[in-house]
């Protein structure tokens, strides 16, 4: 098996990421690898031609900004203590191409990421961001689903 020298890793900082999350930093730690922590801001819904009072698109947006940021600040500040070796990165845009986009640009070796196994209608509705990247990615990808509760 090849050594994996970069992780991505993206999450949506729910339970099932960070459920997730243990694996690739365990994954990273055993392999001395860089992990790289992405989050998607999904690309938000066109609302200039809806009436929204007291709040304009671009401080919405601004918003969603922030708020990913503090996220992902507490996420790396608590979870990610003795591993030195990470970057993080927020992104807007639609989640598995800009997951694909971060693992070409990183030329990660492995990409870790939580699934939340929706099934049934769900999945034809909402569709799967895991299996996307599953389908086409170029390099290894480790779906890992929570435990049944």
């Amino acid at each position: 098996m090849k050594p994996f020298s970069t992780i991505v890793f993206p999450t949506d900082f729910s339970e099932n990421s960070e459920y997730a999350f243990d694996y690739a930093l365990t994954l990273a730690k055993q392999f001395s690898a860089r992990l790289v922590v992405i989050h998607v801001i999904n690309e938000p819904v066109d609302l200039r031609g809806f009436y929204v009072p007291h709040v304009s698109f671009e401080k919405l947006e601004e918003e969603i900004v922030a708020a990913a940021e503090k996220m992902m600040d507490k996420f790396c500040r608590t979870k990610i203590k003795d591993h030195e070796n990470y970057t993080s990165c927020i992104v807007s845009g639609i989640p598995y191409d800009e997951v694909l986009k971060k693992a070409a640009e990183e030329d990660a070796s492995l990409i870790v990421m939580g699934t939340h196994g929706r099934k049934g209608i769900d999945h034809f509705l909402f569709g799967s961001t895991a299996e996307r990247v599953v389908r086409n990615a170029k390099c290894p990808v480790m779906t890992v689903r929570p435990p049944e509760v």
